[in-house]
């Protein structure tokens, strides 16, 4: 099944869901825009690792259990009565310091070649980024270091819970938002905000001064992305989303949901009914 809904999903927000549709899209990026910017530049898709634990741990301590042979003396054999040799586990007792989480993120980069200097990051923001105290300003002073460096960056937010990342005060109401930043052309930074009610816009990818900016449809990609993943098996469109939609479009989605599946007309909660 196609989905439903004409731009972003509110459904694949779902926290259990997001991360395989966080990894799949940088993919899917990647896999458009590499064509695009060959042989010039090489675009690769890059991890980082958050640990979601106020002792920051960054591994995982191994103990090894001591097996010994009890201290015994050999006993005498009467007659066809053997004796057996015990073996037994030393107790002991360690305590281990464990993280509460540990997250791996990915996002892109694209670089020159030969020499792979990084021009351009391209980020889709995770929940740790926008709700997780430390994960956001580590991201936050990585994007920094890098615009400081001149690099392109595009962030992408498709998740509507959590805090907006700054510049907060030029953000007008929206439900996604995308940001685009050139510190090699301008100072200034541009941002594409959209419902999901409407399509996702296509956005330039920023590259060298003087190279043509290849354009990026996200909305495409995310909605072939929905079809080849298959998510429609795996989301209840019966059950309201993760974070809910405004009261006033309940009907709305409800409307194409019913539409799309066959299903009866919805619930006051902005559900399916079964």
């Amino acid at each position: 099944m196609r989905p439903p809904f004409p731009g972003m999903d509110p459904w694949l927000e779902d926290p259990d869901l997001w991360p395989d549709v966080h990894n799949s899209l940088i993919v899917s990026i990647r896999d458009a825009l590499a064509p695009t910017v060959r042989p010039r530049y090489f675009v690769g898709i890059e991890s980082r690792t958050t640990i979601l634990s106020g002792l920051d741990h960054d591994e995982l301590y191994r103990t090894d259990v001591a097996i010994r042979t009890a201290d015994s003396t050999p006993a005498e054999r009467e007659g066809s009565i053997a004796t057996r040799e015990h073996v037994e586990a030393e107790t002991f007792h360690v305590v281990i310091p464990m993280p509460l989480d540990e997250i791996e993120e990915t996002y892109l980069t694209i670089q020159e070649l030969p020499g792979r200097r990084l021009v351009t990051v391209v980020e889709v923001l995770s929940p740790t980024n926008k709700r997780t105290k430390k994960a956001r300003e580590d991201y936050l002073e990585k994007r920094q270091e890098h615009l400081g460096a001149g690099v392109n960056f595009v962030e992408i937010d498709l998740l509507r819970s959590g805090s907006p990342m700054p510049p907060e005060g030029a953000r007008h109401p929206s439900d996604y938002h995308i940001l685009i930043f050139r510190p090699r052309r301008e100072q200034n930074a541009h941002l594409y905000g959209f419902s999901y009610k409407a399509e996702i816009p296509r956005i330039p990818i920023p590259l060298l001064p003087g190279d043509t900016e290849p354009p990026l449809d996200l909305n495409r990609l995310l909605h072939d992305l929905y079809d080849r993943a298959g998510y429609d098996l795996t989301i209840d469109y019966r059950q309201p989303p993760r974070p809910r939609l405004r009261k006033a479009d309940h009907a709305w989605a409800d409307a194409i949901i019913a539409q799309a599946l066959g299903t009866p007309p919805a619930t006051p909660d902005g559900g399916i009914t079964p």
